[in-house]
């Protein structure tokens, strides 16, 4: 059986496990060149995003493990946000959901451990592990080489990379999108993305540019590691296709979508087959929604085609 990263029998120096109670270590865990790790320092109102999707296949189902981190600076303090969520045969359980605040710090971007979440770095400042531990229940995901990485037009930085899931004493090999997008007052956060996958042929990441509106759809990029070969596109179109009622929010969400390329080369459809959806809190009658969804379609692709399966988050404030 496989030893945890967290007790491996390393050489001195070469492995730090990181965990609550400690102050900011000094490691980068942003992707290299990233604007997450290069930002100014702590100037109020910025935000940073640094996700982890870990999906691999089962059978006719997803595995999908979702890390989910938000940084944002506010005077005299910096707000950070943590979730962790697993979706396994459809069904999705939020076992990871804090909020918690630190001082002010040069690199505000940087991911910090908190509470039942610890990092596992390697020596060189490189993210080796995300784990989850409460009492008997324990839950890794290891980082693995990286492939391929993307870098969009207001420096976002996604990276590929091999990965495993280690849970409890099961090992399941699959694909890890290390996603980092920073935004401020002047540069409004990016919208919706996803993370798909078609076996080994095909890895699919597609951005919005912008969050999502009632009156007109925004802009999407699009990046692919088709073949071992990275294809880019700056003029997707995603449309609502279908969308169901969320009362508690009192909002309308996607169910289904097309996406398509200005050129004809990108042709797709997508449609939840589960979801993970929440509220969030406001004054108003109409309040922000978050979703997760897991998803299943088919890609066109220089006029091949391939069944995707994976992530796409929805989120509206």
């Amino acid at each position: 059986m496989r030893r945890p990263l967290r007790s491996a029998a390393l050489s001195a120096g070469l492995l730090a496990l990181v965990g609550c109670g400690q102050p900011d270590a000094e490691f980068e865990t942003t992707p290299q060149g990233s604007p997450a790790a290069t930002s100014p320092g702590n100037l109020p109102g910025k935000s940073y995003e640094r996700n982890f999707v870990f999906t691999t296949l089962l059978g006719d189902s997803t595995f999908v493990v979702p890390w989910l981190l938000e940084t944002s600076t506010r005077p005299g303090t910096v707000v950070r946000e943590a979730r962790g969520l697993l979706n396994r045969n459809g069904m999705w359980e939020a076992f990871f959901a804090e909020e918690w605040e630190t001082p002010p710090t040069r690199v505000p971007a940087r991911v910090l451990p908190y509470g039942n979440l610890r990092l596992v770095v390697r020596e060189g400042d490189a993210l080796e592990g995300i784990v989850f531990e409460e009492g008997s229940r324990n839950l890794e995901v290891a980082l693995g080489t990286v492939l391929t990485e993307w870098v969009g037009p207001r420096g976002e930085v996604f990276q590929l990379l091999e990965g495993s899931l280690y849970l409890s004493d099961q090992r399941v090999s699959g694909m890890v999108l290390d996603m980092a997008r920073g935004s401020s007052a002047e540069s409004p956060r990016g919208g919706d993305w996803a993370f798909l996958t078609s076996g080994d042929s095909l890895q699919l990441v597609i951005e919005g540019t912008a969050e999502h509106d009632s009156e007109q759809s925004p802009g999407y990029l699009g990046w692919a590691r088709l073949d071992f070969r990275d294809l880019q596109w700056h003029d997707l179109t995603v449309e609502w296709t279908e969308t169901s009622a969320f009362q508690p929010a009192r909002r309308d969400v996607p169910t289904s979508w097309t996406i398509s390329s200005t050129d004809g080369n990108v042709q797709g459809t997508l449609e939840v087959t589960s979801a993970n959806v929440t509220p969030g809190t406001g004054d108003g009658p109409i309040l922000p929604v978050r979703a997760l969804f897991e998803v299943s379609g088919t890609f066109l692709i220089e006029e091949r085609t391939f069944p995707v399966r994976g992530l796409f988050t929805h989120e509206r404030r």
